[in-house]
């Protein structure tokens, strides 16, 4: 009514413009398709004697156009004096509207367009969607395919305006190649799309393309509308019998998403049909044993069943994860006969296949009648993701000698098994040159695959090709190329990677996060690390246990515990890898004894542990030489049935072996049948540390005999054996054997132990030549040991030279000057003493001090010369003043050569008897049963009166007493000792 008395008001409107009357009754007759309402208007204009100006032409335009009055509107068009864009998109959408659908309209039309691209005016997405329908109305294919080139020329390809609209002509003109290339090129598809490309397959008889794509509009997340499916069974029934199998697996996905039972079979039990809707809105709803109940509610009620709702019930099994349930059903598949139909039969592998039971899956399938492309997808990729990649290898074959062509699910699955096999990457090669012959490779699945295999293989030029020649984001594929570089050790690279997708403007997913933030892990980059941690914090990841888990790691990579318990204790409900993360990390910074305390507190919350925490603790016992809490870990390695896990059994040995408890690490690697040669060296290494060379070299005999090829570490423990027994000869010729048989290169720790042999045999200055002579150069610790080898065999002149190599290594280093106290000690040069404590104060050196312990009743007790501190000291001194006394009877004689001080005899012996590690064993002598071992741990080599002195202490008190030293383990029993005094 207001655009009526605008039109006969007696006041003449002023100019024209955006804000004219005239622009407000044009929209309404546009709105409406009011012709009579826009003639008015116009006439009005005209006679109003204002001369309407282009924004008010175009307008008008416009209107004719919309009210399909295409004469007005080209004259109009004619008669302008200024055109612009929006003048040309008028016209040109007036004759794609005009509603005649004449060709001659369409070539007129076609004809303005190419006097646009004439002129110097820029075209518009709206440009080309008027010019495509122009295309589309005069049926002409290579016109379709200028205006396509066009749109490529001026950067409008990808738009998805004109992309839709591509799409749609292609589809109309039967081209469905060319659709389903730009269709598959686009980011963003909607609903109306997918039915153009299902109806184009569908009026063209491609069934199986029809198929899937219908099974690819659903994954995509969106929902396939009634007419999507009607069009899709209606092609296939006019197909024939042939094709009721299709049929039945369309009706299967109409029920399954509760579409009208119209769209079903006619002929299906209407109350079959509604249990089954029953059934599938369960399932919609995420309540999957709901579904489960309602089946078998279904099954008493006798209603009876179709192979429709054993499709539905197979779905809800899949949610349950509840295989026995699953094979019940089975059974009634199998009972009623419907495990013949090839639907339900894919189903069954399905299940299967997600339950992990390759072998039921490959049963089901080899009982096929037939089988369908689908049914060897499902098999291949249970296989690929079991780690059976050979037998995925042989599906594939099977595939193609059945005459199948692989899709890209096929393609994907195929290069993830490559992944996993020895000789993967020339078969993925081979998989990939497939894909491109068959047009697939461009697909998101199997680029994503193929970036990822070529990335696991460190071909990472191969892989960065791939995504640079994407056109489009995929982040899958971003995914992928970031784990390849941290693989590759270019964490680097994946860090840069990360900046590319944030700069860009694209979205990331909790994989992305994860793998960027193992990317700081790798580099210990704190900064970066906390920069992703302040990301994830921003984009609502920060309760996602995955990307906890990893910002967890990388704070334990960077020493930030603190950080690392804050992030922990934010996850809402850690899982056994997250509780496992947290107490490596502990064991990893040097907190032990707190990783221990954090596994009670994970036993107590309810996760159970698995066998990396188990073997993770066990480590941890093993760096406390606590063997009371190692045991109890054992304990629950058993109980939890996971004692004979190789991890496990590995780090038990390692552990009661580093404990001091040899003979409980050998009975147990003997229980086990393992041919790691990680178990086997920590078996070897542990009886060399025990001073057991014979039986050291009796396992390395015993290993080679069973065929297990010796590593680097077999021979640091079989040259260890040779160094702490004294066998030269033996050190010699293991030596060349490992470059000899095993072409192994000795690196610095061989020949650390062979220096070492040489020196506690006496020869020094053998050992001295042989550092000289190596290819790198010596380590401290080897110099160490040589300059230690000095001081027993008391040759001072070449201690001053290994002291001076030693002190240019490390100049702080407070065992060098230690050492070189003693060896001046021992030849009572004391002024030399003196001259090396002077030097130790003027460079700032302090002596690192001795100190013992002992674990009794799961508590450390720890001592220091001379120490007074413990509650029980009044006890413990009198029962070492005891000991004393009863040694001294049995022939004991101090060794004051041990004393750094110039003082009288008398007091050199009283400052021997309070070292540390007497008090240690005191101690345990009066608070442990008199059946249990002694225990002992000293942070330096034990001396060699306290090593005299210990051996009679065995043999007074009638106990057998284990001390482990800087160097090796000592068992002393019955006045004797282990490592026959020679350490």
């Amino acid at each position: 009514m207001r655009a009526r008395s605008i039109l006969f008001s007696t006041k003449t409107p002023k100019p024209s413009s955006s804000s004219s009357p005239w622009f407000s009754i044009l929209r309404t007759a546009i709105a409406n398709t009011d012709l009579p309402l826009g003639k008015r208007a116009h006439a009005l204009i005209l006679t109003s004697g204002q001369r309407p100006d282009h924004f008010l032409i175009n307008n008008l335009i416009t209107m004719y156009a919309k009210c399909r009055s295409l004469t007005y509107a080209r004259h109009l068009f004619d008669k302008s004096p200024e055109r612009d864009l929006v003048t040309w998109n008028a016209i040109l959408a007036a004759y794609a509207q005009s509603g005649r659908h004449l060709v001659e309209d369409a070539q007129e039309g076609l004809g303005i367009f190419r006097r646009l691209r004439e002129s110097v005016v820029f075209t518009s997405r709206h440009t080309l969607a008027s010019a495509l329908k122009l295309c589309l109305m005069s049926g002409r294919v290579w016109v379709s395919e200028a205006v396509h080139g066009y749109a490529v020329k001026i950067g409008l390809e990808w738009d998805v305006f004109v992309t839709s609209n591509l799409v749609n002509v292609y589809c109309k003109l039967r081209r469905v190649k060319e659709a389903r290339a730009l269709f598959d090129g686009m980011v963003e598809r909607d609903v109306v799309l997918w039915s153009t490309m299902l109806k184009a397959y569908v009026e063209m008889g491609l069934k199986e393309e029809a198929l899937a794509l219908l099974s690819e509009f659903h994954r995509s997340g969106l929902a396939p509308d009634g007419v999507s499916v009607r069009c899709v069974l209606g092609g296939i029934r006019k197909a024939g019998s042939d094709e009721a199998k299709r049929h039945m697996e369309v009706q299967a996905y109409a029920a399954n998403e509760a579409y009208p039972p119209s769209l079903c079979d006619p002929s299906t039990d209407s109350e079959v049909f509604l249990w089954n809707k029953t059934l599938s809105k369960y399932i919609r709803a995420g309540e999957n044993w709901a579904a489960v109940e309602c089946f078998r509610n279904m099954i008493r009620s006798k209603v009876g069943y179709d192979s429709v709702t054993l499709v539905i019930i197979l779905s809800a099994i899949v949610g349950t994860n509840n295989l026995e349930v699953g094979k019940q059903i089975h059974v009634a598949a199998l009972k009623s006969g419907l495990d013949s139909v090839l639907l339900v039969a894919n189903k069954l592998i399905n299940m299967y296949s997600k339950a992990r039971c390759v072998q039921f899956a490959i049963e089901v399938f080899n009982h096929m009648k037939e089988v369908d492309l689908v049914s060897w997808n499902s098999m291949i990729s249970c296989c690929a993701q079991s780690g059976s990649g050979e037998e995925s290898v042989n599906l594939f074959i099977g595939l193609l000698q059945d005459g199948l062509r692989p899709d890209q699910f096929t393609i994907a699955s195929i290069l993830r098994a490559c992944s996993s096999l020895q000789e993967g990457l020339l078969l993925s090669k081979q998989v990939h040159v497939h894909a491109i012959k068959t047009g697939i490779a461009a697909d998101r699945f199997v680029s994503t695959a193929l970036v990822d295999v070529y990335s696991r293989s460190g071909k990472m030029e191969e892989a960065e090709a791939l995504l640079e020649n994407k056109v489009k984001f995929n982040l899958a594929s971003w995914n992928a190329l970031m784990f390849g570089y941290i693989k590759s050790n270019d964490s680097h690279k994946a860090l840069q990677l990360m900046r590319r997708i944030h700069n860009g403007g694209n979205s990331v997913d909790e994989i992305t996060l994860a793998t960027v933030a193992k990317a700081t892990s790798c580099l210990v980059a704190l900064v970066p690390g906390k920069q992703i941690h302040a990301h994830i914090i921003k984009t609502g990841y920060s309760k996602d246990l995955y990307v906890n888990s990893s910002i967890l790691d990388m704070y334990i990579k960077c020493g930030d515990m603190g950080s690392a318990h804050t992030v922990f204790n934010d996850i809402p409900s850690p899982d056994d890898v997250a509780w496992t993360t947290l107490i490596s990390g502990c064991l990893e910074n040097g907190d032990e004894g707190r990783s221990v305390s954090i596994y009670r507190q994970m036993r107590q919350s309810g996760v159970p542990p698995d066998e990396y925490t188990l073997a993770t603790l066990v480590k941890a016992a093993s760096c406390l030489t606590a063997l009371e809490q190692g045991k109890q870990i054992h304990a629950d390695a058993i109980k939890l049935e996971y004692s004979s896990d190789p991890y496990v059994a590995t780090s038990l040995v390692d552990m009661y072996a580093k404990c001091g408890n040899i003979e409980e690490a050998y009975r147990l690697f003997r229980r086990m049948d393992v041919g790691s040669i990680v178990l086997w060296n920590a078996m070897l290494v542990g009886l060399a540390q025990h001073g057991d060379a014979e039986e050291a070299l009796n396992l390395f005999r015993v290993m080679k005999f069973r065929n297990i090829v010796p590593d680097r570490v077999t021979f640091i423990g079989v040259l260890s054996a040779c160094s702490h027994s004294g066998l030269v000869s033996e050190a010699y010729e293991h030596f060349s054997s490992m470059q000899r048989d095993y072409d192994i290169e000795p690196e610095i720790e061989h020949y650390s132990c062979l220096v070492d042999a040489l020196g506690r045999a006496g020869r020094v200055q053998e050992a001295e030549k042989l550092i000289a002579s190596m290819p790198f150069e010596a380590s401290a610790s080897m110099y160490r040991a040589l300059l230690g080898a000095c001081r027993v065999q008391g040759d001072t002149e070449t201690g001053k030279r290994v002291a001076e190599q030693l002190l240019a290594i490390e100049p702080s280093d407070s065992s060098a000057y230690v050492l070189i106290s003693n060896m001046n000690a021992a030849a009572n040069q004391w002024d030399a003493v003196n001259d090396a404590r002077q030097m130790m104060k003027v460079n700032n050196v302090k002596k690192e001090p001795g100190f013992s312990w002992i674990d009794v009743k799961n508590k450390i007790h720890l001592f220091v010369v001379d120490d007074k501190s413990h509650p029980e000291a009044d006890s413990i001194y009198d029962k070492l003043e005891d000991l004393m006394k009863r040694i001294s009877e049995e022939g004991y004689v101090p060794d004051t050569e041990f004393v750094l001080a110039d003082v009288e005899e008398e007091e050199k012996e009283r400052a021997l008897y309070y070292h540390s590690e007497r008090l240690a064993i005191a101690y345990g002598l009066i608070s442990t049963p008199s059946s249990a071992i002694i225990r002992v741990i000293k942070n330096l080599r034990v001396c060699g009166d306290c090593h005299n002195a210990i051996k009679y202490i065995s043999k007074v008190s009638q106990r057998e007493i284990v001390v482990r030293d800087a160097n090796r383990f000592h068992r002393f029993k019955n006045g004797s000792c282990s490592c026959g005094d020679y350490w």
